[in-house]
């Protein structure tokens, strides 16, 4: 069950990275369905919340008719960073299932433990390393091809 929910993720990462965005998919599942996709559209929006979390959160909340997630399940390519950590709290999420881990911005392992933080009001359940190889190759994978491109002209940037 936990890999076909984080193969879903997969799918919205792959469809992020085949638009140039950063390869980072999620699915909000309760009760064996999703009811809630997103993946990293930062670049294209030209929104710094456009990350793959925080639209599945919106997402979720709007198919369900409520802000509360209670009883979902949140599924996600890459380690959340502050940002959506603080949402998916917020959002009261149970259970948080990660692919890998981000040693410079996770929020809910790496650097911080904001998820499981017992002064916050709700706390949610963690499993790392769902399909943890096929998640963080993609994500070396756009990176290094990222690295190959040509610099971008600073007076592009605005455009």
């Amino acid at each position: 069950m936990e890999e076909r929910f984080m193969r879903e993720a997969i799918a919205e990462a792959r469809m992020a990275a085949e638009a140039g965005e950063i390869p980072i998919g999620a699915v909000i599942v309760k009760d064996g369905k999703i009811v809630g996709r997103g993946r990293n559209c930062a670049e294209e929006a030209k929104d710094p919340t456009c990350h793959a979390e925080m639209l599945a959160i919106k997402d979720a909340c709007r198919n369900l008719g409520a802000w509360r997630l209670t009883g979902c399940d949140m599924y996600v390519t890459l380690e959340p960073c502050s940002m959506c950590a603080g949402a998916i709290v917020l959002a009261r999420i149970d259970r948080l299932y990660i692919g890998t881990e981000d040693p410079k911005g996770g929020a809910c392992v790496s650097l911080y433990n904001i998820t499981a933080d017992e002064r916050l009001n709700h706390r949610v359940d963690q499993t790392v390393g769902i399909l943890k190889d096929e998640c963080s190759d993609m994500l070396k994978s756009f990176f290094r091809d990222l690295r190959k491109r040509p610099k971008k002209n600073p007076e592009d940037i605005s455009k």
